[in-house]
């Protein structure tokens, strides 16, 4: 009987050790565009036999290892032909796929169900990506293709209104998102004041928004991450592509410089509305340009390396007398270097800068100020498995922020030249992320990214008694400015402040009856840079300072639970998210606060804390002539500064009122609710139409809650900050999309976009102020509108 149950035990053994001990080969290569030689961001190869795959990253990579055997992988893109093709893998096998991209008159692709459940449970959530071709079809004001707008068609994702800059996400103020246009800080995103923003949709080639579950290789802002890459240009053929507006145009050429190697990309945009304005004895002007380049050359097939750029410059004048000058420059060496077919390595050296200048000649100075930095970073990717994925790197960025700097633009002008403060930092960060498959239904993603900051010496530092640069006065119940007792000055290799962070992210997803998921996540970030703005929307003027002795670094901690589901084999999707975020050391501005020319800011800043909450809802009909999607996010943002405990010397307490005598406020951009809806209906081969409903809770504002006369002046006073709303906002936008019968053998093709912005007129409000009317004497409320009906018309070409 001992002996049976040996035999037993050995035969198993040896079952088990045959089925660990089967050889295993690696799947590996590069994913393009067939006519163009452009990766594919995001492509999915899925492996139809073990319902298992991966998906490229950012420059058309992917590597997959599975035991030997024959199989047949499905590669899938949206808006390109399905490559099915069989492989017998009994080696570490290349290969490389081109993607056609999907003819209009061909059946529509059909994504298959492997393909679907592999989506589904990845365990990353709360992403957003938009294709080039969608942006390019949503309305817009002035008809021209907007990233940022479109984002705001998508739940948790909302704007402070017409014609302003930024944009919020779940709550989150505008310096809270971190912004990358090929790996490089974009500081600034609007062009105009917000009316456009600095993203050529030509020259994009992908878009991806992170709201939570927020993978450890970024960090530095608490509320998002905006990724925005550029084309590579096609190293196949010449081609252009461009634009004419009714305000602005743009080109953009591309081609090889060294067929099926070295491409180049180039391409600009000019706005040109002022140059009708004589005609109207306006001596006004309001323009904006802007640079996208691009260089790569692929050394060999392990090696390649990019060059990449952006300049932009916005220029408000005001009959020569007030001339307002801002705009972003970007630089990025990259180098792509593969060590084997699984482990991918990118080096990225990075240069931003973002300018503002201002000249103000009936007072007789010019303002110069801007923030620049310096980042090396390196990041490898490494497939060790069809299951298990590490991801680690490193990156230092130095900062230098010029807060501001006088000149007189004559001698006569009676200004002294003044130089503010200026500062240096230093952000150094690590991070190890690894992609987790448990079982063919549980995924999980997890990593930590370890942050380091370096407030390093300057020119001047204030000193406050009691080491308190804000004094509250306990009698009339007001904060005021602390005068400083002395100053010090260092030199920029001391250190006056270091911080360190621990932030671990954590992402699963669990799927459940083919095509339903259920996703978790948490993600803690720190942010060492804040953006001193008390309006509810960033302006040009706005200044950017570093943590410090004064100023704490803001420390987020997101929870995220949702439900997925594909529907009718992906016909439809549906997502619902629920989210909670705390932040801690949220600052906020004591009442009469001057940001303007501050040498001192430490002075009219509190710290406080910030939480949002909310439910997001998102259902898709993702094919068939007929697309689009209703955005719903239901959802509280609040902030609460609470009055500070100082122990002074004597030993008592003296405990403050704080901001709103330390309760919940609203903060500018909360809105409780917001709904999108957007729609594209394919008539036939010539005509596309598209449509666009937004409706949002008015942003919160303070109205005056009585008066009072002074030397025969009336004077309002106000109560509790942000308690008021501005009406609510909606509008509808409608389009059409022209496209004249094609002849494949013409080389210019062609399309007429015609649209109306609001059109219903909505006059909605971009703020109300209170004055007294000069016949009546009597107080009223003026709502100030920006657009009413807008009708444009662009004609797009490429050749």
């Amino acid at each position: 009987m001992s002996r049976h149950y040996l035999a037993i035990l050995l035969a198993l053994f040896g079952h088990f050790f045959m089925l660990h001990a089967q050889q295993k080969f690696t799947l590996s290569g590069t994913v393009s565009e067939a006519t163009s030689n452009e990766s594919l961001i995001g492509v999915t190869i899925a492996i139809s036999e073990l319902k298992t795959g991966t998906t490229t990253n950012e420059y058309g990579f992917y590597s997959i290892t599975l035991p030997e055997g024959q199989y047949q992988v499905v590669v899938t893109y949206l808006g390109f032909q399905e490559v099915v093709r069989t492989i017998n893998l009994n080696k570490n096998l290349k290969q490389d796929f081109n993607l056609i991209e999907q003819a209009e008159e061909l059946q529509e692709v059909v994504v298959t169900e492997d393909v679907e459940r592999l989506d589904i449970r990845k365990p990353q959530m709360s992403v957003t990506s938009l294709a080039a071709k969608t942006i390019k079809q949503i309305p817009v004001v002035l008809g021209e293709a907007d990233v940022i707008k479109s984002l705001i068609l998508l739940p948790g994702v909302t704007s402070a209104g017409e014609a302003s800059s930024g944009f919020n996400v779940r709550g989150g103020a505008a310096d809270q998102n971190l912004i990358l246009l090929d790996e490089a800080t974009v500081f600034n995103s609007s062009h105009l004041f917000g009316f456009f923003s600095v993203f050529n949709p030509d020259a994009i080639k992908d878009v991806k928004l992170f709201k939570g579950g927020i993978p450890a290789r970024y960090g530095g802002r608490v509320s998002s991450v905006l990724e925005i890459f550029q084309k590579e240009g096609n190293s196949k053929d010449v081609k252009v592509s461009g634009g004419i507006g009714a305000v602005a145009s743009r080109l953009l050429v591309e081609g090889p410089i060294q067929k099926d190697r070295t491409a180049f990309l180039i391409g600009g945009r000019a706005s040109y509305a002022h140059l009708f304005l004589p005609l109207f004895d306006v001596n006004n002007k309001a323009y904006f340009y802007d640079l996208n380049t691009k260089i790569n050359h692929k050394i060999n097939e392990n090696n390649s390396i990019f060059l990449s750029g952006y300049f932009g410059r916005d220029l408000f004048n005001v009959s020569d007398r007030f001339v307002n000058v801002y705009g972003n420059a970007v630089g990025n060496f990259r180098w792509n270097h593969l060590f084997s077919d699984k482990l991918f390595s990118n080096l990225s050296l990075i240069y931003s800068d973002y300018y503002y200048g201002l000249e103000l000649d009936f007072v007789g100075f010019e303002w110069n100020s801007g923030i620049q930095n310096f980042n090396l970073k390196y990041d490898l990717k490494h497939y060790l498995n069809d299951k298990f994925q590490l991801n680690y790197g490193i990156n230092s960025i130095y900062y230098v922020f010029n807060p501001g700097k006088i000149v007189p633009n004559s001698s006569d002008s009676g200004i002294v030249e003044e130089q503010l403060t200026k500062k240096y930092a230093n952000e150094n960060a690590a991070y190890v992320d690894v992609e987790h498959q448990i079982s063919e239904n549980l995924s999980i993603e997890y990593g930590l990214r370890v942050s380091q900051f370096n407030r390093f010496g300057q020119d001047e530092l204030y000193v406050y008694e009691n080491n308190n640069p804000v004094e509250f006065d306990p009698f009339t119940l007001v904060y005021r400015e602390a005068e400083p007792i002395d100053s010090i000055s260092s030199s920029r290799s001391e250190t006056l402040k270091s911080f360190v962070n621990l932030e671990p992210r954590i992402s699963v997803s669990y799927n459940f009856k083919e095509n339903n998921s259920i996703k978790a996540s948490y993600t803690r970030l720190a942010q060492y840079l804040h953006l001193l703005s008390n309006t509810s929307s960033p302006t040009p003027l706005d200044v950017w300072t570093p943590s410090g002795p004064f100023v704490e670094p803001q420390l987020l901690d997101q929870f995220a639970i949702g439900y997925f589901r594909n529907i009718k084999d992906g016909a439809y999707s549906l997502e619902t998210e629920a989210f909670y975020k705390d932040i801690q050391n949220r600052i906020d501005y004591i009442d009469g606060a001057n940001l303007i020319a501050n040498n001192a800011i430490e002075r009219v800043i509190l710290n406080g804390q910030a939480r949002a909450y909310g439910l997001e809802f998102l259902i898709r009909k993702n094919t068939g002539r007929f697309k689009g999607w209703l955005a719903y996010t239901l959802s509280r943002s609040e902030q609460r500064t609470p009055g500070r405990d100082l122990n002074i010397d004597s030993g008592r307490s003296n405990l403050e009122t704080g901001i709103n005598l330390g309760d919940w406020y609203s903060t500018p951009y909360d809105k409780t609710h917001d709904l999108s809806l957007y729609g594209s209906f394919d008539l036939n081969d010539k005509w596309n139409f598209n449509a666009n409903f937004i409706y949002q809770t008015g942003q919160p504002t303070n109205y005056p809650v009585g008066q009072f006369e002074f030397e025969g002046v009336n004077v309002p006073y106000y109560g509790l900050r942000n308690k008021e709303r501005l009406p609510d906002y909606h509008r509808l936008d409608i389009s059409a999309i022209l496209t004249p019968k094609r002849n494949r053998r013409k080389k210019i093709q062609s399309e007429w976009v015609f649209s109306i912005y609001n059109l219903y007129s909505r006059k909605n409000a971009a703020s109300i102020n209170f004055r007294e009317n000069e016949d009546t004497g009597r107080n009223e409320a003026i709502r100030t509108s920006i657009f009413g009906i807008i009708p444009s018309v662009t004609y797009n070409f490429k050749f």
